[in-house]
C-alpha cells in the first residue's frame, strides 16, 4: 500500500524543477553567495507581497525572533508575553536576549492566544507581546494591538507558519513592529534548508535589523554595535524567488484540501473537532489539524495503515524541563493542556489528492469503530 505523507516536499519539487535549477546555476554562474541580488529581490518581493515597507532576510525563523527583539531593545530585566503552544524557537529567542517569557492560555478554537487573557499579565516589567500565528491561522489582532497601544508594548509577530493568512484582509506579519517568518522546507514557503525573514514598517527597525544580521556592521569592518552572523545565503533566496511566485496557488490549493477534509469529517463530529476559522481570516493550512478522541492510539493506527500524522505539540512549554524555573504548574493553563492531549495533524499539502484524503478518513473512521466493539 502506498503511504500517505505528512508533507511531500518531492512533488513539489519535481512540478519546479526545471526553474530551480536554472536559479541556483545563475547564483553558482555569478561566484556571489553572500547577500547577493537575489537576496535583495527576495526582501522586496516578501515586503510587497506582505504589504510591508522594509524586510531583511536573516538564516533562521528562530533568529528573526532573536534580531527582533534585539532591534526593539528587549533584554536583562524585561517579559515578554507569549502563548505556552507553539514551538520552543519562540520563547529560546525570548530567553536569548536575557528577557523572561510570560504565558497566556490559549482560546480553544483558534489554538491561538486568548487576547482576553492578555491584560492581566501585562505589568510595569513588559515590554512585548509575540502572538504566534498558528497552524496556518493569525491570531486574533485587533485586541492584541490595541492593547499594544494601551501600555506602548512592542509586538513582534511569529508568522512561522501562517505565510500569507489574512486578518481582515490584511496579511499576517504586517501588524505589528516586525513580523517574522520562517523557511524551513516544511513551511507554506520553504527552502530547500534554514532561512527567516523580518519585515517592518518602521525604517530606524529595518536599518539597526540590517546591521545585527551582519555581525553590527553598516560599512564591512566598522562595527556599530554587538551582532549577529545571520544572513539568508543566496542560494536559498535563489530558491525562494521562484516558490514565491505559486505561493498564492498552493495556499489556495491547502484551502481547498481542508474544505474536502472538513466535508468528509461530518459523519464524525462526535469523535473529532476540525479546524475552526472565523469568517473574515484567510487560513493558509500550514497544517490541518483536529482534536481526536482516542488520539494515540489512533495515531498508532494509522502508521500501520501507512499514513503519516504528527502531533504539534504534545507538552506545552510551560511544563517543559527547561522552563520549571519560570515556576508553571500543572493545570497553570488548562486549555492548552487539553488541547495538547488531543490534537493531530493530518497530511497537508497542495498535491494533496482527493483520493489519498479519502482514505485517511475512511480509516479513522475504521478505527474508530472497531474501537466502539
Amino acid at each position: 500500500m502506498k503511504s500517505i505523507p505528512l508533507l511531500d516536499l518531492q512533488k513539489q519539487y519535481l512540478s519546479i524543477k526545471k526553474e530551480i535549477k536554472g536559479s541556483i546555476d545563475e547564483v553558482f554562474n555569478k561566484g556571489r553567495f553572500i547577500l547577493g541580488d537575489n537576496v535583495c529581490k527576495l526582501e522586496e518581493e516578501i515586503a510587497r507581497y506582505c504589504g510591508a515597507k522594509h524586510a531583511v532576510g536573516v538564516a533562521s525563523g528562530t533568529d528573526a525572533l532573536e534580531l527582533s527583539l534585539a532591534a526593539l531593545n528587549i533584554g536583562r530585566g524585561d517579559e515578554v508575553i507569549t502563548t505556552p503552544y507553539t514551538f520552543v524557537a519562540t520563547t529560546e529567542s525570548i530567553c536569548k536576549v536575557g528577557a523572561r517569557p510570560v504565558f497566556v492560555d490559549i482560546d480553544e478554537k483558534t489554538y491561538n492566544i486568548d487576547p482576553r487573557k492578555v491584560e492581566k499579565k501585562i505589568n510595569k516589567k513588559t515590554k512585548a507581546i509575540i502572538p504566534v500565528h498558528l497552524y496556518g491561522q493569525t491570531c486574533d489582532m485587533a485586541p492584541i494591538m490595541k492593547l499594544a497601544r494601551k501600555y506602548n508594548l512592542r509586538v513582534i509577530e511569529d508568522t512561522a507558519q501562517s505565510m500569507g493568512a489574512e486578518y481582515k484582509g490584511k496579511k499576517a506579519g504586517s501588524f505589528g513592529d516586525t513580523g517574522t517568518f520562517s523557511f524551513f522546507p516544511s513551511k507554506n514557503l520553504g527552502g530547500y534548508g534554514d532561512g527567516g525573514m523580518i519585515i517592518t514598517n518602521n525604517r530606524k527597525i529595518y536599518n539597526t535589523l540590517r546591521n545585527l544580521r551582519s555581525h553590527g556592521c553598516k560599512k564591512k569592518y566598522y562595527h556599530l554595535i554587538n551582532g549577529y552572523n545571520s544572513r539568508l545565503d543566496e542560494i536559498q533566496a535563489a530558491v525562494l524567488r521562484v516558490k514565491l511566485r505559486y505561493l498564492g496557488d498552493w495556499n489556495d490549493a491547502r484551502e481547498k484540501n481542508a474544505q474536502y477534509y472538513n466535508l468528509l469529517f461530518k459523519d464524525l463530529t462526535d469523535k473529532c473537532i476540525i479546524p475552526f476559522k472565523p469568517e473574515e481570516n484567510k487560513h493558509v493550512y500550514c497544517l490541518y489539524t483536529i482534536r481526536a478522541s482516542l488520539r494515540n492510539k489512533l495515531s498508532v493506527y494509522l502508521k500501520t495503515k501507512s499514513i503519516s500524522s504528527a502531533i504539534y505539540y504534545p507538552i506545552p512549554l510551560h511544563l517543559q524541563k527547561v522552563y520549571k524555573y519560570l515556576d508553571y504548574k500543572k493545570g497553570s493553563m488548562p486549555v492548552s493542556e487539553k488541547v495538547s492531549r488531543d490534537i493531530l495533524s493530518l497530511p497537508m499539502y497542495p498535491e494533496l489528492t482527493k483520493s489519498e484524503q479519502e482514505r485517511v478518513v475512511t480509516e479513522i473512521a475504521n478505527f474508530y469503530r472497531k474501537a466502539a466493539k
